[in-house]
């Protein structure tokens, strides 16, 4: 793949993310925004002093909500679409269209899932603001250690191909995955600081608004940029204009 393909497809990465941001934004106001709306009603409610508002509610909800899901899908794009680049070809014989759904699959696997399972995500007025540098750095240790540990497997898998054939290859590899990451959650610190009276159907709510809004944004994206990808990749070769028909004069 040369420089010139690597640069086409990093660009309609970034626009894929774009529109897959956009999917992922309707998601988030119509799921996310009216429970994150009633989490900060409950931390209202329990407040000792009322905090000064320095953006307004509405703003947060609508411009800022924009401004990050859609930068956010941008980044990501042009990232994936330089890790399409990489793995095409090496993850196995799959056209661009399998091969960005499989990419986006696995990306959303361990860079969102495996982290939300150990350290769900939790609506506002739920946890410490003392142990949110904690907090923090154990959810994205997390995810380092599923990112790596993915790219581990894979290349493991490859190398086992050759012995036991693609099956149980991978079987073998998904095992060794799921082993490390159990050992990761049986031995890392777990985080439960959601207060006794805080409404369990709503943070159940919150936590799947959140898978969806991953899932619409990754989904998405493998969708949309996996059709750019074919289109940039696999050409279909222009249709030679059909001969004129000779029409038979009259006699």
């Amino acid at each position: 793949m040369n420089s010139a393909t690597v640069r086409i497809l990093l660009v309609r990465g970034m626009l894929a993310g774009l529109a897959a941001g956009l999917l992922a934004l309707v998601v988030a106001y119509l799921l996310g925004e009216p429970d994150v709306g009633k989490a900060i009603g409950f931390e209202a409610a329990h407040a000792h002093e009322h905090e000064t508002e320095i953006v307004s509610r509405s703003l947060q909800s609508t411009a800022g909500l924009a401004t990050g899901v859609l930068v956010y899908g941008v980044a990501f794009g042009g990232i994936a679409a330089l890790a399409y680049c990489f793995a095409l070809g090496r993850v196995g014989r799959f056209s661009p269209r399998a091969t960005a759904l499989l990419l986006s699959g696995c990306a959303l696997a361990a860079v969102y899932v495996v982290p939300f399972l150990k350290y769900p995500a939790n609506p506002p007025s739920v946890g410490d603001p003392d142990t949110i540098g904690k907090r923090t750095t154990l959810y994205f240790l997390m995810m380092l250690l599923s990112v790596l540990l993915a790219v581990a497997v894979t290349i493991l898998g490859k190398r086992l191909q050759p012995r036991l054939g693609t099956w149980w290859a991978t079987v073998l590899a998904v095992v060794a995955f799921a082993v490390v990451i159990g050992l990761a959650y049986r031995f890392l610190p777990v985080v439960n600081e959601v207060p006794k009276d805080f409404p369990a159907t709503l943070l159940w709510r919150f936590r799947l608004s959140a898978l969806a809004i991953q899932v619409s944004l990754w989904g998405g994206f493998g969708l949309l940029f996996g059709e750019l990808a074919e289109r940039v990749l696999n050409p279909k070769p222009a249709q030679a204009p059909s001969a004129a028909r000779t029409v038979p004069a009259p006699h």
